[in-house]
């Protein structure tokens, strides 16, 4: 794959994200405002433990799919490429099948005995179908991102979204009058409603492709790789990743384990540790999400690119995609970061205006965590570099090692009255923090790339604080006059926005090259011509 390819892959799976996290603020404003901060907390309970078994099950296999089908469509090999695809498709579903009947079995003990709070079995009962059509659905998605073809994936994913919001939103409003923990499980139910309904599209999409799949079989390479090799191939690949990617929802699992508990032990009542809880599952974690749509969307494509780059021994197209991955992810994640913590508060309150005294007091929360974004989305590109030349086992190392010092963190600061919650959010900056340093050491090794210090970071890190002041500024002023915040924290926004569009471009922080790779590149470099080198 040429860094065309992707820098286009990225682009389709940044903007469907975007679409996708839309629908979700939809779906989770009118949620937060119906439930408010004990319901979320139920709901926040689940996702968790959601989220760790998906990973148990689909993590790993889906890049390992991605790699593997890439490496032998770069030789014409499709049958072999094929049937990667169908030995991970029965693996996944064994997979799900198991992680199902782990979730929906023991949410009891989970909700009661781990989480203490028993009022969230329902939620996690509710989640545990989409445990057997994920597994499903994510095979398909890495076949056809091994294809090179991200068209599938962000369809599927839109799909996906749009069944979780309606059916999610529709169930939690009719069990209202019932109870918190019942709206809660209809919410969540909407996870599992969608991802079926994601599965049976991109199945649709798969058949449709299939008179097409099937005539480059034939025409390409003759397949000589048996099942169980194949197999064996996949589970070298995957392990390690699905380790690695344990450890942020472990992470996520240990916040909602230690802080309900730890906040109790330290003097706050069970209803106190409730609604500081879900301060942070509910209000603030997925505004954090929101960078991660785009960083992942580089992560992803950035595997099968660097994959085939290093099959065919190109070093130079390989370290020119590490460079731009880690460069793209740094011009998204800095004014992102910046963005959520000088905006904490007027943000909070646009999202969540019937809840205006929680949504207040979320958000010295949130901007501690907005200071650990640019960690995070750093981790997410360098660990795609590293599984693409093959040492996945490194990240995961790597994000253990942080995964222990967030432990301890976590630990010492939440029990510290004056910090409480907050201090949940401190772990995770160290734990992304370190990880983020060991990660960067390791691909100066096995890639050899060396990073333009200035392009990468000063400039995207200065533009951001300017923008940053700037957005501030705006607000503030505009408040005065209008004394209106969802107008004042709009065009706040949008003024902040335009701002760090204009700096990149003013400071040369984005060369032609790199702009004539995107969509409808070309036109953007004769329109910004002036402005790039």
């Amino acid at each position: 794959m040429s860094n065309n390819k992707f820098l286009k892959g990225a682009a389709i799976l940044g903007v469907s994200g975007v679409i996708v996290k839309l629908i979700g603020a939809v779906f989770r404003i009118p949620l937060t405002n119906w439930i408010g901060e004990d319901g979320m907390a139920f709901y926040g309970c689940a996702y968790p433990i959601y989220s760790f078994f998906l990973v148990i099950s689909t993590a790993g296999i889906p890049v390992a799919i991605s790699k593997m089908v890439s490496e032998r469509i770069t030789v014409r090999n499709y049958s072999d490429a094929h049937k990667v695809f169908q030995v991970s498709l029965r693996l996944l579903t064994v997979l799900g099948v198991v992680s199902f009947l782990l979730c929906y079995l023991g949410a009891d003990m989970i909700a009661g005995k781990f989480q203490h709070i028993p009022e969230a079995a329902s939620s996690i009962r509710a989640i545990s179908p989409a445990l057997l059509f994920v597994p499903v659905l994510s095979a398909f998605r890495g076949y056809f991102q091994g294809r090179q073809n991200m068209n599938p994936t962000a369809i599927s994913e839109l799909t996906e979204q749009t069944f979780r919001a309606i059916v999610g939103l529709s169930l939690a409003y009719s069990f209202m009058t019932v109870g918190l923990s019942e709206a809660a499980a209809g919410a969540t139910f909407g996870a599992s409603a969608g991802s079926f309904a994601g599965m049976v599209i991109i199945m649709l999409i798969y058949g449709l492709n299939r008179k097409t799949i099937h005539t480059k079989i034939r025409r390409g390479e003759r397949g000589y790789e048996n099942s169980r090799d194949i197999l064996k191939k996949i589970l070298i690949i995957a392990i390690p990743i699905t380790l690695g990617a344990a450890i942020m929802p472990i992470m996520s699992t240990i916040d909602s384990i230690i802080v309900p508990g730890r906040l109790m032990d330290t003097g706050w009542t069970k209803e106190q540790a409730q609604s500081l809880f879900g301060q942070l599952s509910g209000y603030c974690s997925s505004l954090i999400g929101l960078p991660q749509i785009f960083t992942q969307a580089v992560a992803v494509s950035l595997v099968p690119a660097i994959s085939a780059a290093f099959l065919r021994g190109d070093r130079n197209e390989l370290q020119d995609n590490v460079r731009l991955g880690l460069r793209a992810t740094m011009i998204i994640g800095f004014p992102c970061a910046v963005g959520l913590f000088v905006m904490a508060e007027p943000i909070m309150l646009l999202l969540f205006p019937r809840q205006e005294a929680e949504a207040v007091a979320a958000a010295p929360t949130l901007m501690v965590m907005a200071i650990g974004v640019v960690f995070l989305a750093s981790v997410q590109t360098l660990t795609g570099a590293l599984q693409g030349v093959g040492r996945q086992s490194i990240p995961v190392r790597n994000l253990a090692i942080g995964a222990v010092v967030k432990l301890v963190v976590s630990w010492i600061c939440v029990g510290i009255p004056t910090i409480n919650v907050k201090g949940a959010a401190l772990g995770s900056i160290a734990a992304y923090g370190i990880a983020m340093v060991l990660d960067l050491a390791a691909v100066r090794r096995f890639t050899g790339t060396k990073f333009d210090m200035k392009l990468t970071y000063i400039i995207p890190g200065v533009a951001s604080g300017l923008m940053g002041a700037a957005a501030f500024a705006a607000y503030k002023g505009l408040f005065m006059i209008t004394d209106s915040n969802g107008l004042s924290a709009l065009a706040a926004i949008g003024i902040a926005v335009i701002v760090y569009a204009a700096l990149i471009l003013l400071m040369r922080g984005i060369t032609k090259d790199e702009i004539s790779r995107l969509p409808k590149g070309d036109k953007l470099v004769r329109l910004l011509g002036r402005f790039v080198k």
